[in-house]
């Protein structure tokens, strides 16, 4: 006897969400995507249009922006939006009185077309392809290997949003819950991720391992000494110099409180006991 299917042993409705599970499985489309994504050169596209099996095509955006389209034929789709190339097609099925109501919809299936770029002080700069729609600030990171042991936390996102100049600074620690109020923006083509280098103090004299120092957020003189692994078995904690530079750029020596908080460029002196 032939054995049961197990399908059969399934509740109808959960059967029906499994084959709909099944069949809008995860991938990369414009109805994932926001309206907005504009198509470039390489990107995949899947088109079909209601009721007319005939019109769905598989093709690809040639470099010089264009798809060949049934009935159409050279159709310039680089640089319109999903929604665009959409309108763009169904116009050129209406006005060639091929179908007098077309629903066309059009689905980013490979996303080649865009580029973003990670600059300064990751561990992988270059240009990467934006491979998924939506891509975002974080998923470059990654790309880019991650911000380079001397890289700053705040990095800063340049482009063009609604054909004018965009410009943020995005706290990356915030982006993963250890501080609240992250934000992980969505990258277009043409952005630029550029990381600075992390603020340094500098401390010198009767430490234990002088030179530069990570400025930490809060970092105060004491927090410094102790990255600088203490003082010597000559220093003191008395009369603690901190060299810091006005806003005329010239530089200005006072005593420092071991609870002081420190400046990016601060250069911090430990002088030696005198008993």
């Amino acid at each position: 006897m032939k054995p049961a299917d197990p399908c059969h042993r399934i509740p109808f409705v959960i059967r029906l969400l499994w084959i709909l599970a099944v069949l809008t499985g995860p991938s990369v489309s414009a109805a994932q995507a926001s309206s907005d994504y504009v198509l470039g050169a390489g990107d995949v596209l899947h088109i079909t249009v209601y009721q007319s099996p005939d019109l769905t095509l598989d093709t690809r955006v040639t470099e010089s922006g264009t798809i060949t389209y049934p009935l159409l034929g050279t159709v310039r789709l680089g640089g319109l939006s999903v929604a665009q190339a959409e309108a763009a097609i169904a116009r050129g099925l209406h006005d060639g009185q091929f179908i007098k109501q077309p629903q066309v919809t059009v689905m980013v299936t490979q996303v080649r077309g865009n580029q973003v770029s990670a600059l300064g002080h990751v561990n992988k700069p270059g240009r990467y392809a934006i491979d998924l729609v939506g891509m975002r600030l974080s998923e470059l990171l990654a790309l880019a290997g991650g911000i380079a042991q001397d890289g700053s936390d705040v990095v800063t996102l340049t482009g063009e949003r609604n054909g004018q100049p965009f410009r943020t600074q995005v706290d990356v620690p915030a982006l993963y819950g250890t501080r609240p109020g992250g934000e992980d923006p969505v990258l277009l083509n043409g952005d630029v991720l550029f990381v600075d280098r992390a603020p340094m103090v500098y401390i010198y004299g009767e430490v234990q391992k002088p030179g530069p120092v990570r400025l930490e957020r809060g970092m105060n003189v004491m927090k410094a000494l102790a990255a600088g692994g203490g003082l010597t078995a000559r220093g003191t904690q008395r009369g603690v110099q901190v060299h810091r530079r006005d806003a005329s750029g010239k530089v200005q020596a006072y005593e420092a409180e071991l609870t002081s908080l420190l400046r990016d460029g601060d250069v911090v002196y430990v002088r030696e006991s005198l008993f």
